[in-house]
C-alpha cells in the first residue's frame, strides 16, 4: 500500500493527519489574532493590513482553499478515530476512575470541536462575507483613504492615499454588540480548551511527549492557550466595556455617538 494510502487507512496515519492539519490551523488562528489586535492601533493599520490581504487575489483564495481542506481533513480524521476507538472498545465503557483522570479538555474535545466549527461558519459570515455591516451600513461597507503608508516589519502593505474598506469601523461596531461579543468570548474560550488538548495530542503523535519533556510541554501548551484566549478576550472585552474607544472621526465613532454616516466618508482617518 502507498504512503498516502497508509495515511488515510491506518490509525497512526489518521493521527498524523490530525496533527499536521492541527498545526496548520494553529498557525492560522495565531496569525489571525495578531492581525486582529491591530484594532487597538491607528485605523490605518488594520485597514491597510486588510487591504493587503484582499489585494493578494488568487493567492488569498489558494490559502483559503488550503485552510478549508485542512479543516475537512481534521474533522474527518477526528470522526474516523472516534468511530475506530468505539469499535475497538466494544460495549464496555471506561471505568469511572479513568474518566476522572481525563482532563476537562480531552473529555470535551468533540463538543468544543463542534462549537468551534459553528463559530468559524458564523465568524466568516459575520465579518468575511460582510453580514456584519449589512444592517449598520445598509449592505455597503464605507471606504476611507489611508493617511499614512502601512508597513509590517518594514514590509510595505499599502500606500498613503489608497482607498480601502473601513475594516476598523466594521470590527469596532461588530464587537460593540453585546450578543456578538459574548458569543465570541465563549467560542474562543472553547477553542482555547480545544487547542490545549490538541497540542498535547500533537506532541504525543510526533513523539515529543515523553517522561523528560511531558511536564514542560504541557506548561508551554497551557501558557500558549492562555495567552491566545486573553488576546482574543481583549478585543471584544475592551470594546464592549468602553475601555477601548474608536478613533475620533471614524465611522465607528460617529455611529456609536448616534450621528449619521456621511455618504462618502473619505476623511474618516484624517485626524490620525
Amino acid at each position: 500500500m502507498s504512503l498516502i494510502g497508509n495515511l488515510f487507512s491506518s490509525s497512526i496515519g489518521r493521527k498524523f493527519i490530525m496533527a499536521l492539519t492541527g498545526l496548520v490551523l494553529i498557525g492560522f488562528v495565531t496569525g489571525h489574532l495578531l492581525g486582529n489586535l491591530q484594532i487597538f492601533a491607528a485605523p490605518d493599520h488594520i485597514n491597510g493590513y486588510a487591504h493587503f490581504l484582499q489585494s493578494l487575489g488568487p493567492v488569498l483564495w489558494l490559502v483559503r482553499l488550503v485552510l478549508l481542506v485542512c479543516v475537512g481533513l481534521h474533522i474527518w480524521a477526528a470522526v474516523a478515530l472516534t468511530l475506530e476507538s468505539k469499535a475497538a472498545r466494544g460495549p464496555e465503557r471506561y471505568g469511572v476512575n479513568k474518566w476522572l483522570r481525563a482532563t476537562v479538555a480531552s473529555r470535551t474535545m468533540r463538543l468544543t470541536g463542534l462549537v468551534v466549527l459553528a463559530f468559524i461558519i458564523y465568524h466568516i459570515a459575520h465579518f468575511t462575507l460582510g453580514y456584519a455591516q449589512a444592517s449598520t451600513f445598509k449592505g455597503s461597507l464605507p471606504e476611507v483613504v489611508l493617511q499614512h503608508d502601512v508597513r509590517e516589519f518594514g514590509f510595505p502593505l499599502a500606500s498613503a492615499g489608497t482607498e480601502v474598506h473601513d475594516v476598523y469601523s466594521m470590527v469596532f461596531l461588530g464587537f460593540a454588540n453585546p450578543i456578538v461579543s459574548i458569543f465570541y468570548i465563549i467560542a474562543v474560550g472553547l477553542l482555547s480548551l480545544h487547542l490545549l488538548h490538541g497540542l498535547d495530542s500533537l506532541f504525543q503523535t510526533i513523539g515529543w511527549r515523553n517522561g523528560t519533556w511531558s511536564g514542560c510541554l504541557r506548561k508551554v501548551a497551557a501558557l500558549f492557550c492562555l495567552a491566545y484566549f486573553l488576546g482574543n478576550l481583549a478585543i471584544p472585552g475592551l470594546i464592549l466595556t468602553g475601555i477601548a474607544k474608536p478613533a475620533e472621526g471614524t465611522t465607528a465613532a460617529l455611529v456609536l455617538a448616534g450621528e449619521d454616516i456621511p455618504a462618502a466618508d473619505h476623511s474618516a482617518n484624517a485626524t490620525h
